[in-house]
């Protein structure tokens, strides 16, 4: 009976951001090279971001804080606090900078798929118009509007990509076969890649300042049915994705670098129908994460510099953000390979935010009796462990200890 009663909230929000062209990039480049062999990471970074969303969710709404303001809460010494805001500050804003440049360019690049080719006036006017647009909305529109306008988003998105992964008809035998673990040679950058593309530090900020615009501690049933929804939703769209890749281009030989480049290799295979909805839906994930990436920042530096009755630390922080993601556009900044090295980094970083989260998860000064049951914190026990296995298998293969 709750499924009927559910309506979209800020859940979308965080599908919105982490379905970005970042994520697009690391779903086509894992089913191009590896087929369908690894579904089943992103079956483990869905499941997991809920649950780690979940801590967020909870923490939010019990201690009516921010994540940010909450993690600076616990911390006693002000120089550490001082040390911790300038280092949250400016991990989060410099990263969303870069993700804001390859947000842009992706949004641009999804209505040259659609258009079949280079745009007649460059794709310069195109930034130019998308950072004006989420400037406005950041600035003047309401979160509600916020919300709605990006839920309409991702359900655009949502739709284009499962109508492209239909009409490519995939073998079901094949995909099904993906979600059983295990890393085919050459795969493990790729794998915590798509892990990182999903389980993003700055959404679980995000979630936190949106849940308590909607929301108080009451209703917090309310706010997990539509973190697991959502969420889960948004990993469906990323398994259609990497299936799609796997299904049109692996075994091809064809050197693939983007979703471009994968759409480009549709319409001779399955017509134009397939590419325009690709094009589509690499636009809509582009524009939704050009919005979350600053809002998500705005709220971050709002709570660190908290001023009654203003709102300037969120329209500077967001402000930034976005300027700097469209001067590296506009400066021809070539986003495919560093959003793909982001997406390993944010792999790698996963641990210390879920060790983070549990702290405060099972913080008794903060949640009372909200904190972590048993159950909760075997689950985050086990995403520490999974993580921080691959995080060092990662680093020492790098450093040659791992064949």
């Amino acid at each position: 009976m709750k499924l009927l009663r559910y309506r979209p909230g800020p859940g979308m929000m965080v599908s919105a951001a982490f379905i970005g062209p970042g994520t697009v990039t690391a779903c086509t480049l894992a089913g191009a090279n590896f087929g369908f062999a690894l579904l089943w990471a992103l079956v483990f970074a869905t499941g997991t971001t809920v649950i780690l969303q979940s801590f967020a969710i909870r923490i939010a709404l019990v201690t009516q804080l921010g994540l940010a303001e909450a993690m600076l809460k616990t911390v006693t010494s002000p120089v550490i606090r001082a040390l911790a805001a300038l280092l949250l500050i400016s991990a989060l804003v410099l990263g969303n900078a870069a993700y804001e440049a390859g947000n842009m360019s992706g949004a641009a690049l999804g209505l040259e798929a659609i258009n079949g080719g280079p745009l007649a006036f460059g794709i310069a006017p195109v930034i130019l118009i998308i950072a004006l647009f989420a400037s406005a909305m950041l600035i003047f529109s309401k979160p509600k509007w916020i919300e709605n306008i990006l839920i309409m988003l991702v359900m655009l998105m949502s739709a284009a990509f499962l109508l492209t992964f239909l009409l490519i008809r995939p073998d079901l035998g094949a995909l099904l076969r993906g979600f059983v673990p295990a890393i085919p040679e050459g795969g493990l950058m790729t794998a915590i890649a798509l892990i990182g593309t999903t389980i993003v530090p700055y959404n679980l900020f995000l979630h936190a300042a949106s849940v308590r615009e909607r929301w108080d501690k009451e209703q917090l049933p309310e706010a997990q049915l539509d973190n697991s929804i959502s969420i889960g939703i948004g990993g469906l769209v990323s398994m259609t994705i990497l299936a799609t890749a796997a299904a049109s281009l692996f075994g091809s030989g064809k050197t693939i670098e983007s979703a471009v480049d994968m759409a480009q290799q549709l319409t001779p295979l399955f017509g134009s129908l397939a590419t325009v909805t690709l094009g589509a839906g690499l636009f809509a994930a582009g524009l939704t994460s050009a919005i979350t990436a600053p809002l998500a920042t705005g709220y971050i530096v709002q709570e660190i510099f908290k001023y009654s009755n203003s709102r300037r630390p969120f329209q500077v922080g967001a402000l930034i953000v976005i300027a700097t993601g469209t001067l590296a556009s506009l400066l021809g900044y070539r986003p495919v390979e560093l959003i793909f090295i982001a997406q390993i980094a944010n792999g790698l970083l996963l641990p210390i935010v879920a060790i983070f989260l549990l702290r405060l998860a099972n913080n008794n000064e903060l949640l009372g009796s909200h904190v972590n049951g048993l159950r909760a914190n075997i689950l985050g026990g086990a995403i520490l462990l999974v993580t921080s296995a691959l995080g060092f298998r990662l680093v020492a293969r790098a450093l040659g200890f791992w064949p």
